[in-house]
């Protein structure tokens, strides 16, 4: 189990190229006899340290990601990484809940998530652009020992997604009792947050080890939110109303959450041992949407002849803020056989099955179309997203006379995805007789699900891959790997990867990789169909979009091709070096060329003799119509001494990143916004540095995070309008204290000085005070306190 001490001290550790001391990973298997923790992301050699890898790697302790005060994995990694960021999205549908995260700026599905190595599943959310990447706050905080970040593409050894790299989140394994309980809460009085959550693990003899974890917790929503003008307008012209002040939040939506996982092994004989791990969650979530204001809506306000006499300015007088909720429940299971035949070969044989369920509802709400028939609360439907993976690994130690036998990989996966969308009540996609006379049918905020929405879609895949490291010489590394992969919908592909790693003198290497890589369609983004209403911002009327599956009737007449697999090609080069006296550190240059990436097309209006069933005023759908390069830069130091009579811990981490659009149709003009998102919707340049000071059982830990300048874009009906922000810095601050051999106590805050961005000009007109779309929190302040127990 965790570190009782460490936990206490470390509460803000930095990601950095030197290796984790022995006193904060305890476990046997994980270190060697240095104390040097063994790697086992991005290769398959057992003997790879964090300094030997052939690629640039952060291993991150769980003191680290227990130091944040999130529940969010999401945000504890875009604290500690600066080439990884998340956005927080309020009012943004399913993105308020499953959030996009990004590595090296690429999309949030070009990087691979596994869990004790194996491959973890995707959420059901279709996010920005199609993105349908894995919900890394499923998995609880509590159970992590330590998360190792691969930042290099590895296509050829892991398969589709890891194009921005792999984040390989490693399980607690340890016996013994670990419990904590922290409360939160913003400067502002909003965002209150309850966390609490324990884990116990049993040594099953001298055989294996059963390790429980649970986790809940509950947040409050918050709102940076000032009235919206024309709220004002409408108070002033009907004083008889109360028009609630304000009329909708922009902040974070109140979630209620609860998280599991086990880990579970045990040798049954010499050299055999049977494993079994998991994570589980579930919770629900609400969040505001535009409010309809009364005297602009005339698609609900509007009298009809279909309902005689009848308005809804009886059900909402003062206008109405549809709020939108979800209920989700995800879990993963995976288990199987690993062992040795001898000295020289090792196996792993194991199966995996993961599922994510999002239901989506709508309360506070109408469909306009069926006048007084209309219910106010909606189902609006089900998103599910399963998976089911079988793999063979083995490796062979080959002595052929060199320094090191040489390392040969070789193995096999069968993996299939299935995607489904269940459809909502009649009510929230009904087309009612209100319709006819222009009152809006479909759940307002959000339509529900159709029939012709529905349905199950599958995908299987089958892969083999051979991955080689030799060390022909003390000084020098080298690595090849390839893999090939035949997808039902779309064919065949194969990936390789070269590797080389050299150390002229003992603590100083110089290493680089080349490797190409893909990402498949996933059959979500083959398939699915999602609509939108939003706000213009200028007219303050309500507008509807819908983005098609590539293979409807509507998008092919508009110009949709089947979707291919997004293809890289990856380069990186660095320089890596620790040092006796405390002192390590890394620099590393990459570049990223992708073709064929996915983007949305631009929005076109429906023609008129087209079938139009679900009354589109504008669509589009994805394709493979984006070629990007990313090029950037990784610098981390790391000093760690004795200073006075405490202990100094010293990291500082800087990025810069760059993506340009060198080809396709959303380089043009025509759809200059998608360029735009592409190259600079995130900041290129990122940092983070921290300082940790100990003296016995009494802690300081203290961190600057700084976030560069990006740009936002806002959606009208008719287009969309950009607003640059300028660079940011926050700081956070903590103290923690060991009371007694059993309990710690730690209290701080993390964006201490209260700083917020500048302010959205181009939203103003919403109520809307900070951009929705900041790399950061919006939020202000935030105060927090945590216990934690040990056994």
């Amino acid at each position: 189990m965790k570190s009782l001490t460490a936990c206490a001290l470390v509460a803000l550790q930095l990601a950095a190229p030197s290796v984790l001391r022995a006193e904060d990973d305890v476990s046997a298997s994980a270190a060697s006899t240095d104390g040097d923790v063994i790697i086992v992301t991005g290769t398959r050699d057992a003997r790879r340290t964090q300094f030997d890898t052939l690629a640039p790697i952060d291993v991150l302790s769980s003191e680290a990601i227990d130091g944040s005060v999130s529940d969010d994995l999401s945000d504890t990694l875009a604290q500690l990484l600066p080439s990884f960021n998340v956005q927080r999205l309020p009012a943004a549908d399913g993105l308020a809940f499953v959030r996009p995260a990004t590595l090296r700026g690429l999309s949030p599905d070009q990087t691979l998530v596994l869990v004790n190595g194996k491959r973890y599943h995707r959420s059901a959310l279709l996010g920005t652009r199609g993105a349908q990447a894995a919900d890394l706050a499923s998995i609880p905080n509590l159970a992590i020992e330590r998360i190792e970040v691969l930042r290099d593409g590895a296509s050829a050894q892991y398969g589709s997604d890891a194009i921005a790299g792999v984040i390989n989140i490693i399980l607690d394994d340890q016996p013994g009792m670990d419990a904590f309980g922290q409360f939160s809460q913003y400067y502002e009085g909003d965002g209150t947050s309850y966390q609490t959550g324990g884990q116990g693990g049993l040594a099953l003899g001298d055989r294996g080890v059963l390790v429980f974890t649970g986790e809940f917790s509950e947040s409050d929503a918050t709102s940076r939110t000032r009235q919206r003008p024309d709220a004002e307008e409408f108070q002033a012209a009907n004083p008889d109303l109360d028009v609630p002040d304000p009329v909708q939040r922009w902040g974070q939506p109140d979630l209620r959450s609860v998280r599991g996982a086990i880990n579970a092994d045990y040798e049954i004989v010499d050299g055999a041992t049977l494993y079994a791990f998991g994570t589980i969650s579930s919770g629900e979530g609400v969040t505001d949407f535009n409010w309809r204001n009364p005297a602009g809506t005339g698609n609900v306000y509007n009298p009809s002849p279909a309902f005689p006499g009848f308005s809804f300015t009886s059900l909402y007088p003062a206008g109405f803020t549809p709020r939108f909720g979800t209920e989700y429940d995800d879990y993963q299971a995976a288990g199987g056989l690993r062992g040795e035949l001898g000295d020289a070969f090792t196996y792993d044989l194991s199966a995996s099955l993961g599922r994510s369920r999002i239901d989506y509802t709508m309360r506070e709400s109408l469909n306009a179309s069926l006048g007084p028939d209309s219910p106010t609360s909606f189902y609006i439907g089900r998103l599910r997203q399963n998976e089911f993976n079988l793999n063979a690994d083995f490796v062979y130690r080959l002595p052929i006379g060199t320094v090191e036998p040489v390392n040969i990989a070789f193995g096999a996966e069968r993996r299939k995805e299935t995607y489904a969308i269940r459809e909502g009540d009649p009510a929230s996609y009904a087309i009612g007789p209100g319709a006819a006379s222009g009152l809006a049918p479909n759940s307002n905020g959000f339509p529900g699900f159709s029939p012709l929405n529905a349905g199950d879609w599958s995908q299987t895949s089958y892969a083999g891959y051979l991955d080689i490291e030799a060390r022909p010489i003390e000084m020098l590394t080298l690595g090849a790997a390839g893999r090939y992969e035949d997808f039902s919908a779309f064919g065949d592909t194969f990936n390789y990867k070269l590797s080389a790693r050299l150390e002229p003198f003992s603590g100083v290497a110089l290493r680089s990789t080349y490797s190409t890589g893909f990402r498949a369609p996933t059959p979500g983004q083959l398939n699915a169909v999602n609509t939108t209403q939003g706000l213009d911002t200028t007219t303050l009327q309500i507008f509807n979009r819908g983005r098609l599956s590539p293979s409807d009737p509507i998008a092919i007449a508009l110009g949709a091709k089947p979707l291919k697999p997004e293809k890289s090609r990856t380069l990186t080069a660095g320089l890596t070096f620790q040092s006796d006296v405390g002192l390590s550190g890394s620099i590393d240059l990459y570049q990223i060329k992708l073709h064929d990436r996915f983007g949305q097309s631009a929005s076109f209006a429906v023609p008129a003799d087209l079938p139009n069933p679900q009354r589109f005023t504008a669509v589009n759908y994805f394709t493979n119509d984006f070629d990007t390069r990313t090029r950037g830069i990784d610098v981390v130091l790391a000093y760690t001494s004795d200073v006075g009579p405490g202990r100094a811990d010293i990291n500082l981490a800087y990025n810069y990143n760059q993506t340009k659009v060198t080809s396709g149709t959303s380089a043009a003009i025509a759809n200059e916004t998608q360029r735009i998102l592409f190259e600079e919707r995130l900041p290129q340049h990122n940092a983070t540095a921290s300082l940790g000071y100990t003296i016995g059982d009494f802690g300081v830990q203290s961190r600057a995070r700084y976030y560069g300048p990006w740009t936002d874009v806002s959606g009208n009906a008719d287009g969309e309008i950009f607003q640059r922000f300028g660079s940011i810095v926050l700081f956070d601050l903590s103290a923690s204290v060991q009371l007694n051999e059993h309990l710690t106590i730690r209290a701080g805050a993390e964006n201490i000085f209260d700083s917020y961005p500048d302010e959205a000009t181009n939203q103003a007109v919403r109520g809307l005070i900070y951009s929705r779309n900041a790399p950061y929190d919006t939020d202000g302040g935030q105060y927090y306190v945590r216990l934690g127990i040990t056994f």
